[in-house]
């Protein structure tokens, strides 16, 4: 059940750091803010807007608050295999991913052997310079750097899942920025006080508005057109490895994503930042941390959440600090008994699972916003 740190707050978080109240309450005093901000049990501070959160605004959207990985999210499939249908490892699989799904900001990504056409998209953006084309044609199907990443997965009854972690890449985060930084200038030009630039936003039915609501849109169907893509060549890769396998079903959802929405009566504009939409019988995919494990779950449509659930653990670390007080050792330790990038484990120390919060405090925080369907447990993972 939610607590009330400050007004307009309502947070799910058992463990929250004072800085992602603080800027979350900034967020909420905005004039345009309509009700509360919900604040989710991953909730930690990000850049303008609080990661783990969701905004409910009237008439005008904050673009920093979708943030420069637009449409990041999760696809997650369950196959018909079970883990007795494994060979003894899956070590064979990880050249095939590291081939098929080239990861980080573009080592790789122009080998003409992978398959870069966008027949997968079918929304052609037609206002790109050819650099951003040429761009948008070399990332689609690619895993981004950081937290994205791949994995199998065993569920509580032995069935293999594969999950994966990924958004729209350096195009989407190139358009954010455009708009971010345009909007930055119009509240400059217009004299409007903000307690955080970053907060700066635009008006419903302006040219700035739409511009950035086309692109938006855009930027969303191309990371989901993408993580469909690597799904597709992941799958095919583990049922090659195996030697058989077929679909049963695939989720996938945003986390990063704003969409217009009725909520207590009113026609609003919620942005989930770190997010995603748990109405009543949506499913979705959150995921822990490296080894620990993630869950399939169905929305119950809380209102109070705007229909919202947590999108992870949520950090606890930043990056720096779990680089200084970690360890390749404890993270090889977490790690044992699976398939991973183990010879770049000291690139891996900040995605070490005691970085981010425990995903099974996160998921008990919000058992009044999801039905936990499977609880998945990884054998596979491979870092972008």
């Amino acid at each position: 059940m939610p607590n009330q740190p400050a007004p307009n707050l309502l947070s799910w978080a058992s463990e929250i750091d004072e800085g992602a109240i603080l800027q979350a309450a900034r967020t909420a005093r905005l004039p345009f803010v309509s009700g509360h901000v919900a604040l989710m049990p991953d909730a930690h501070v990000g850049i303008g807007a609080t990661v783990g959160s969701v905004i409910p605004t009237e008439n005008a959207i904050i673009p920093a608050a979708v943030g420069v990985d637009i449409g990041c999210g999760m696809v997650a499939t369950e196959t018909t295999l079970t883990a007795a249908d494994l060979p003894d490892t899956l070590a064979a699989l990880m050249p095939m991913v590291e081939h098929r799904i080239p990861a980080g900001v573009g080592k790789g990504h122009d080998d003409p052997s992978i398959d870069r056409t966008l027949s997968d998209l079918g929304l052609p953006h037609t206002d790109l310079n050819p650099k951003q084309s040429r761009k948008v044609a070399e990332q689609f199907g690619t895993l981004g750097s950081g937290n994205h990443f791949v994995e199998v997965c065993l569920d509580e009854r032995d069935h293999v899942w594969t999950v994966l972690h990924s958004g729209s890449r350096g195009i989407g985060n190139q358009l954010a920025q455009m708009h971010i930084t345009g909007a930055k200038k119009l509240m400059r030009k217009q004299a409007v006080g903000l307690e955080d630039p970053d907060l700066a936003y635009l008006v419903q039915s302006t040219p700035e508005f739409t511009a950035y609501i086309e692109d938006m849109l855009w930027a969303q169907h191309y990371a989901m057109a993408s993580r469909a893509r690597m799904d597709k060549v992941l799958i095919n890769a583990l049922f090659r490895v195996v030697g058989q396998g077929q679909r049963v079903r695939t989720i996938n959802c945003h986390h990063n994503f704003t969409q217009q929405e009725t909520h207590y009566g009113k026609s609003l504009w919620i942005t989930r930042k770190g997010a995603i939409k748990a109405d009543t019988g949506d499913e979705g995919v959150i995921p822990g941390s490296m080894g620990t494990r993630s869950y399939i779950v169905r929305g119950r449509g809380n209102p109070e959440s705007y229909h919202s659930c947590s999108h992870g653990a949520g950090r606890r670390m930043s990056r720096t600090k779990a680089k200084r007080e970690l360890s390749v050792a404890s993270l090889s330790a977490a790690m044992s008994g699976r398939t991973w990038n183990a010879d770049r484990a000291a690139a891996l120390v900040d995605e070490h699972p005691d970085a981010y919060k425990p995903i099974d405090q996160v998921m008990a925080d919000q058992k009044d916003l999801v039905e936990v369907q499977h609880t998945l447990r990884q054998i596979f993972n491979y870092k972008g």
